[in-house]
């Protein structure tokens, strides 16, 4: 334990923000880290419990109490070496995963936990600072060959960990650039994308191949892999959007978050706008924007929205407003339900909450308005709650651009896990377990969102490197790799 009075002595502070009407002015991260001797200080906040609820919450693995001793005593380094033996990419989670951890914190539930996502962050940051991380290849190789489908984070831990190893990893991606939704999904503002393409030229470094524009199933067979390579491994993600199947919905101007925010993403890149919008260029500039959906995505698109000078942002969640703080005797240490605001809420938006879409409204082709209505929870004659129309709540928000920001449904089916010709659970994600990530084919694993259906980042990262453990004991006999 680091200081075992820390607790009570030391107030929870965490990382700060730049002011909403400058940081609407770019697109670059805006999060102020502390300094170094405060995030010491957080950290001797840490009690080191007895049974570290923060373990159950993380689902990577981190060993939160010790990299936090490490760092109060400015063993920074340690920390580092502590924090990397389960969390391939710590820069990513650092900085887009909402913190299970934190809530799991016994201090929390006094609502000041440990300020574990800050601290998490601040090593690796530093960690690339000072020049200690480097590739760590693999001695000797193993001559065995595995084709990993997918460049988001369950892909590129799996290929890291098989690449350590000793195996040939090879990473195909559909897109032109690595990274799935790291790259085209989530803004830049959230995480900067040269933070993927330093992992990636580590990587490399280590032994892992990368080939960009291969879509497999469409431009390069499930048959011709399987013949090339030992082991194919489906990590393609949970990419089929949530649709919305009301009236209107072929009315231009109604669109998925992921072509909006693709394209913005493809712009801070410097891809001319032919190349990032192909299709047609989404801008919300001087335009009424509806944001269907409450979560992540959602937010992700008022914070695009505002940043390119949208009139006005709303956004409508279906389900009720949830509480400000949550009942800690009913959910404490579990994931709570309750009222979040995110930075991009804080720039500008209206939320409406216990709200349906029953139709979208055009002129000329184009949508002008959406047709709403209230919505509450009774109790069915089958005794279970269910949604029902408030009578005469109807209303109407002026729209001229409505994005769809409602999750995802699972993998797309076309390509490659139809050729792949592997069995699918009942909601309709690549069959497997989480023990060998074996699927019904013969040499074929996956991994990821692609077989748990849509998820977090540390989800993706902790199923890719079990992935790869497994993967490296089917081709070998046994496994030294960590799960």
């Amino acid at each position: 334990m680091g200081k075992p009075t820390g607790f009570l002595e030391i107030e929870r502070h965490d990382r700060g923000y730049e002011a909403p009407q400058e940081r609407l002015k770019h697109w670059k991260e805006f999060v102020r880290p502390l300094p170094y001797p405060e995030l010491q200080r957080q950290a001797s906040r840490c009690m080191d419990c007895g049974i570290p609820f923060c373990h159950q919450g993380c689902p990577v693995n981190n060993q939160i109490p010790d990299f936090n001793n490490l760092v109060y005593r400015d063993q920074w380094k340690d920390a580092l070496d502590n924090l990397q033996s389960t969390n391939n990419f710590p820069e990513f989670t650092g900085r887009v995963c909402p913190a299970p951890c934190e809530a799991s914190c016994t201090l929390n539930i006094e609502d000041v936990p440990v300020t574990i996502k800050s601290i998490e962050c601040e090593i690796v940051d530093r960690g690339w600072q000072e020049g200690w991380i480097k590739p760590q290849p693999s001695p000797r190789g193993t001559g065995k060959r595995v084709a990993v489908v997918g460049s988001g984070p369950a892909g590129l831990a799996c290929a890291q960990q098989l690449a350590r190893a000793g195996h040939a990893p090879t990473v195909f991606e559909k897109s032109d650039r690595i990274g799935g939704l790291l790259r085209y999904g989530i803004p830049d503002f959230k995480m900067e994308k040269h933070l993927i393409d330093r992992r990636i030229q580590q990587m490399e470094a280590e032994g892992v191949i990368f080939r960009t524009n291969f879509e497999v199933g469409v431009t390069v067979s499930v048959e011709r892999l399987l013949d090339d390579y030992d082991v194919l491994v489906m990590a393609g993600g949970a990419e089929n959007p949530r649709d919305l199947p009301v009236p209107g919905r072929e009315l231009g101007g109604v669109h998925f978050a992921m072509e909006f925010l693709t394209q913005q993403n493809k712009r801070n890149a410097g891809d001319p706008e032919e190349r990032a919008a192909p299709d047609g260029t989404l801008s919300a500039a001087g335009k009424h924007v509806v944001v269907i959906g409450g979560g992540d995505t959602g937010s992700d698109c008022i914070g695009t929205s505002n940043r390119h000078g949208a009139v006005s942002v709303t956004q409508l969640e279906i389900m009720p407003q949830p509480p400000e703080r949550e009942n800690k005797v009913l959910t404490w240490p579990d994931w709570p339900l309750k009222l979040r605001t995110s930075s991009s809420h804080e720039e500008g938006c209206e939320r409406e909450f216990a709200v349906g879409t029953k139709r979208f409204v055009g002129k000329d082709g184009h949508v002008t308005a959406v047709e709403c209505v209230r919505l509450e929870w009774v109790k069915g004659d089958d005794g279970r709650m269910k949604m029902q129309e408030v009578e005469g709540s109807a209303f109407e928000l002026k729209a001229d651009l409505v994005l769809l920001a409602m999750g995802f449904v699972g993998p797309r089916h076309a390509g490659l896990v139809e050729t792949a010709g592997v069995e699918l659970d009942p909601r309709g994600n690549v069959r497997a377990n989480v023990v060998d990530y074996r699927t019904s084919a013969p040499n074929v694993f996956t991994c990821g969102d692609m077989r748990r259906g849509q998820s977090l980042v540390v989800w993706a990262i902790r199923e890719g490197r079990q992935c790869a453990q497994a993967v490296d004991a089917y081709l070998m006999g046994e496994s030294r790799l960590p799960r």
